[in-house]
This record gives structure tokens, sequence and C-alpha cells, in this order.
């Protein structure tokens, strides 16, 4: 590999990689959210365990698809 590949390479892997761990986390705080804001919703609007189920699989399979 030639110093300029080196260098080049390096600098995006200095600027991506914490982007990249920046949006993990994120997708992270996302998930998470889901769990603590079905506690309230169920009691809230009555939603049983599959109607809500649904709803956030279909919610996070948009978001974060595979």
């Amino acid at each position: 590999m030639h110093d300029l590949e080196r260098r080049v390479i390096g600098k995006v892997m200095r600027r991506l990689i914490p982007f990249l761990i920046l949006c993990y986390f994120v997708a992270y705080l996302d998930r998470v959210n889901v769990s603590f804001a079905k506690l309230h919703m169920n009691q809230a609007l009555g939603f049983s365990e599959a109607a809500f189920g649904l709803g956030a699989g279909l919610f996070l399979h948009r978001l974060f698809p595979v």
C-alpha cells in the first residue's frame, strides 16, 4: 500500500468510526426507549401485548431494516 493510500484510509477511519459509534448508541437508546414507552402506552391507550408488539416490530423494522 502506498503512503497516500494509508493516509487516506487513516483519515477516513478517524472520521467514520466515531460517527458509526454515535449511530450505534442512538439506535440502542431508541430500542430501549420503546420498551419504556410500552409501560405507559399499554395502560393509557389500552393496547394489548400483540398490538404493541406488532407496532413496535413494524416501527423498528422500518428504522433498522435487515
